[in-house]
């Protein structure tokens, strides 16, 4: 017999039907599952410090987002209840969890290994900000919104100077985010790379790129605007100015994210983006 997996559970405060929905997991999984701890989002770190097999989060895409930057250095697979709209990441219904709940704590063929990025800004005369970044580092132009223009390099060597309205880096995980919204490339979530997309480039040469998942990339802001900022995951906003330089590469740690197994494998891409429809 299996041994009980360790659980916590954290919700987001912002979605009313979460609370009453936790108190309904917590006696549904009771059955396989000891629950250590419950919480809201933002406390899920020093639950974390219980060592859990297992980490449930009520809310959103962006619940999830904030879970796995809040987990850093502690890869623990994650189950993302959809309280928010199309759920690309939060895949589980309250019924979906209780049905599935011994392939959820007991089978590692659902689990989701997603490599992140590391951002570093490294700004000229100020303080380092580093950041990890589950789905995307997004250089914004930001007021008075005229094109910014930033020379780019990858592992040293220098690609392009790139003119325009900004730049998105994203994760295979994120490339159905802004990345999508702006004609880059739909990568396979597992797959290892990182893609580079222009924002309104200046010149139509200007195409998204997918690099290799270990590259270093290098972006050195020539000419920028006084809003110019780099958000991450739309959750930090870092401001960049003329001189400084953001670097981005492979998090040394994956997230685990645990596969909904009754849905089919591009369920996401063909059932809630509509791919090919």
């Amino acid at each position: 017999m299996n041994a009980r997996r360790r659980l916590i559970i954290v919700r987001n405060p912002d979605k009313p039907d979460a609370e009453a929905t936790m108190d309904s997991l917590v006696a549904g999984v009771g059955r396989r599952a000891d629950v250590l701890a419950t919480g809201v989002i933002d406390d899920v770190g020093s639950l974390a410090e219980s060592h859990p097999d297992r980490v449930i989060v009520l809310g959103g895409d962006g619940s999830i987002l904030a879970v796995v930057r809040a987990l850093g250095n502690h890869p623990i697979p994650i189950i993302g209840v959809n309280f928010g709209k199309l759920g690309f990441l939060a895949e589980f219904s309250f019924d979906d969890v209780i049905g599935h709940l011994d392939a959820i704590l007991d089978d590692p063929a659902i689990i989701s290994r997603r490599m992140m990025l590391d951002a570093t800004m490294v700004p000229a005369g100020r303080p380092t900000t580093r950041s990890v970044a589950v789905n995307d580092c997004v250089v914004h132009a930001g007021p008075p919104f005229r094109m910014v223009e930033f020379a780019i390099s990858v592992d040293g060597d220098e690609l392009t100077t790139f003119r325009g309205d900004g730049l998105v880096l994203s994760t295979p995980s994120g490339s159905t985010a802004q990345n999508m919204s702006i004609g880059g490339p739909i990568v396979q979530s597992e797959v290892p790379a990182i893609v580079l997309s222009p924002v309104a480039p200046h010149s139509l040469t200007h195409r998204p790129l997918v690099v290799a998942g270990d590259a270093t990339i290098d972006v050195l802001a020539r000419q920028v605007n006084a809003g110019t900022t780099v958000v991450i995951d739309g959750q930090v906003s870092i401001p960049m100015q003329a001189g400084d330089r953001l670097t981005v590469r492979r998090h040394p740690h994956d997230f685990l994210l645990i596969h909904n197994p009754a849905q089919p494998r591009w369920y996401t891409l063909t059932k809630k983006i509509r791919w090919g429809q």
